[in-house]
């Protein structure tokens, strides 16, 4: 016998050995089978079978304020009238007006903040600008960025739909004051000052106009 044919039998013997170790580690298939089905994790741990519920707590009211308190009760029941609304959302917006009149109060520029203020806020804003412009004063001023944002409060009066978030705020930015001569009288150009603030923002649930007014600035 050749040394071509006895290689081809030895490697014809390799290839049914090979064969049926495959079969005896994997099985067979017969036919058409079902694909398995994914184990659960309780099958995978050996724990019963539970039964998934669906809803449980919202998320987006219990990561801001505690799941049964007022607060809580007040955010549901501005979902359910107006279900775009959305806690995080809000806040998101509530961190740009903050910075935007801040600014807007500080440069003495009222009349871009005004849509954002009730009319009770946009007068007292007025005044101070007033009170400032009168002793010849002017601010220059440098928003750094908010530091911290907390929503310490939520009411919702079901008679008039109307909502109100409290929001504290906790921001850094310069800030001086300048005479008429222009020589800084108070603040700095450089030292970074904290500032506090606890703002209260309303609005009518469902709405067409989709603004939250500020109507409360109480630091």
């Amino acid at each position: 016998m050749n040394s071509p044919l006895i290689q081809l039998l030895v490697l014809a013997g390799i290839a049914v050995f090979l064969i049926l170790r495959l079969k005896n580690v994997l099985g067979t298939r017969e036919g058409f089978e079902q694909p398995p089905v994914p184990k659960t994790a309780n099958d995978r741990l050996g724990g019963p079978n539970l039964e998934v519920i669906e809803g449980g707590p919202d998320l987006d009211i219990t990561d801001h304020v505690d799941e049964d308190s007022p607060a809580a009760h007040a955010l549901t029941e501005m979902k359910r009238i107006e279900p775009s609304f959305n806690v995080a959302d809000f806040l998101q917006g509530a961190r740009g007006a903050y910075e935007m009149i801040v600014m807007g109060y500080e440069q003495g520029e009222l009349a871009n903040i005004q849509p954002f203020l009730s009319e009770e806020v946009y007068e007292s804003f007025v005044d101070g600008v007033a009170a400032r412009e009168d002793q010849g004063l002017t601010i220059e001023a440098e928003f750094i960025g908010v530091r911290e944002l907390k929503l310490v409060d939520a009411t919702y009066d079901p008679e008039s739909s109307e909502a109100e978030l409290t929001i504290k705020f906790v921001a850094e930015l310069t800030s001086a004051v300048r005479d008429q001569g222009g020589d800084i009288v108070e603040g700095s150009l450089t030292e970074v000052k904290k500032q506090k603030d606890t703002w209260s923002f309303a609005r009518t649930m469902g709405a067409d106009d989709p603004n939250w007014l500020l109507v409360s600035t109480d630091a």
